[in-house]
């Protein structure tokens, strides 16, 4: 059976980071569903249109998996939601998964759910909402799991398929022939 997932996408998203774990996990036989912050049409970061297939709302509770990108201005729109922030402490609490990546883990820091966790975000980010964390450990990996706190974790735009690939790994979705299918492999060997 096919899990369910939510890609938050708010204006001012990396458009890579959106779109890469819908790609990736749409292609493994995934449910993914875009859900824009308030509107259906949002704008990312370098000006593409996207169109979302819903708003947010109670629903998101539901999802096996609830994916953040970045993007500077985006992660600052998810992380300024407080009906966002609502539902994520309420994921958190019942044990669901969540990723963030880039600047995303910024809106984590102020929903409470990098306290006692591992994670990663763009270079130097971590600076920048260290005092909404408590106990959090900050580190350079390309992507991050902290499975005592369902959370994932990435860098930023580059590391949009490891992320994506991870997450279909947690999920318990094999990545591994959309990883060859992709060149992916053969990048993660040649470059």
């Amino acid at each position: 059976m096919a899990k369910k997932i939510a890609v938050m996408i708010a204006d001012g998203c990396e458009e890579i980071e959106a779109l890469t774990p819908v790609d990736v996990l749409r292609r493994l036989g995934q449910d993914v569903d875009m859900v824009g912050l308030k509107d259906l049409a949002v704008t990312g970061a370098h000006q593409i249109k996207l169109t979302c297939d819903k708003v947010l709302d109670d629903s998101l509770l539901d999802y096996d998996m609830v994916v953040l990108p970045g993007g500077y201005q985006g992660a600052q729109n998810l992380r300024n939601s407080d009906q966002l922030m609502a539902l994520m402490q309420k994921r958190n609490q019942a044990g669901k998964w969540n990723a963030a990546m880039c600047a995303a883990p910024m809106a984590f820091a102020r929903y409470g759910l990098l306290n006692d966790s591992d994670y990663t975000c763009y270079p130097e980010m971590e600076k920048e909402f260290a005092s909404d964390v408590t106990n959090g450990r900050h580190h350079e990996d390309i992507v991050v799991v902290d499975s005592s706190k369902h959370i994932i974790t990435s860098r930023g735009p580059a590391t949009a398929l490891a992320y994506a690939y991870k997450i279909a790994e947690v999920l318990g979705v094999d990545p591994a022939p959309q990883k060859e299918a992709m060149l992916y492999n053969f990048l993660a060997t040649n470059i």
